[in-house]
């Protein structure tokens, strides 16, 4: 089994930014996760499936346009979750349709929280840590153009990477 996840990598320079900013805070998850919006969160599936889970995303890939994100200040799941995050100020209902369309056919899986479009800079830390964050980054903004998404594969060093990238064609 293969533990796989499906996301939109953050462009550079804004990842490793984010990603240089969530070590700051001290996450101990910066490291092993690359910068992202999630589409589809950790979920097992078969070696033996990967490929039609490949198949799959080129399909909506190839019928899915390209599109703009724009992150803007912070938010925070807190107290549900100790979580703090940049928004999306632009790109959330894009992101909210090519989510529901990744996670349909082989990857049809249901959510634990309703589907939220963010950008985690902080996450199971302490109060003051997650004040930081949210803090530090209340004026962050960026914008890019989204022509991809990828395919990541938890490794059993913990550490996310990518695996394939979809190019939106639609």
């Amino acid at each position: 089994m293969a533990i796989i996840g499906v996301a939109i990598p953050i462009a550079e320079p804004y990842g490793s930014e984010l990603q240089k900013y969530r070590a700051e805070f001290g996450d101990p998850m910066a490291s092993s996760i690359p910068t992202h919006v999630t589409l589809l969160p950790p979920t097992e599936v078969a070696d033996a499936d990967l490929a039609a889970v490949d198949d799959h995303m080129l399909e909506v890939a190839a019928r899915f346009p390209s599109f703009r994100i724009r992150l803007r200040g912070t938010a925070t799941f807190r107290p549900i979750s100790p979580v703090v995050f940049v928004p999306l100020a632009e790109g959330i209902s894009s992101c909210e349709v090519l989510q529901s369309q990744v996670r349909s056919g082989p990857l049809a899986v249901d959510l634990r929280f309703p589907y939220h479009p963010h950008v985690t800079v902080a996450h199971d830390l302490d109060k003051d840590a997650l004040d930081r964050a949210y803090d530090a980054l209340s004026e962050y903004d960026c914008a890019f153009d989204v022509a991809e998404f990828s395919r990541y594969e938890h490794g059993a060093d913990g550490v996310w990477r990518p695996q394939r990238s979809f190019p939106l064609a639609g």
